[in-house]
């Protein structure tokens, strides 16, 4: 049996025990959600937004080791971003922040770029979340 260590990098393995900004945000400013249907993988992105630069975002995530560490750190990428300078943010960079994922679990930046897409969509749409068509975002 392969040890975790083995299959991941060490920055992988430190979002996966030790997750940055996770939980739900109270009062979002937009929420943006994403599934893997193959995998089964979930997250969801909440953004707390102030002129138009990310002043927080959290995550929600329900999946394997890389899911949860790629939501990790994509919302340590934005913290200070404007929501147009997220649009230049790719599966390969939050891959490159983590160290490299194994090729089988690449499909969790891909997740977490499809979050974030949606929770800028959901912004430069007045907040509402597009997975469920309400102001201020979704229930958790």
């Amino acid at each position: 049996m392969v040890a975790m260590s083995d299959a991941y990098t060490e920055t992988v393995v430190s979002h996966f025990r030790h997750p940055q900004n996770a939980g739900v945000l109270a009062a979002p400013d937009a929420v943006g959600h994403a599934e893997n249907p193959a995998s089964g993988a979930v997250l969801k992105l909440y953004l707390q937004v102030t002129e138009g630069c990310i002043t927080r975002a959290t995550f929600l995530a329900q999946g394997c080791t890389a899911t949860i560490a790629a939501g990790s750190a994509l919302t340590e990428m934005l913290a200070g971003r404007t929501i147009a300078e997220t649009a230049g943010i790719s599966h390969a960079e939050i891959e490159g922040v983590l160290g490299g994922l194994p090729p089988t679990r690449r499909h969790a930046a891909f997740l977490a770029e499809d979050a974030l897409r949606s929770a800028t969509d959901a912004y430069q749409k007045g907040g509402i979340n597009a997975a469920c068509d309400r102001p201020g975002g979704c229930p958790a």
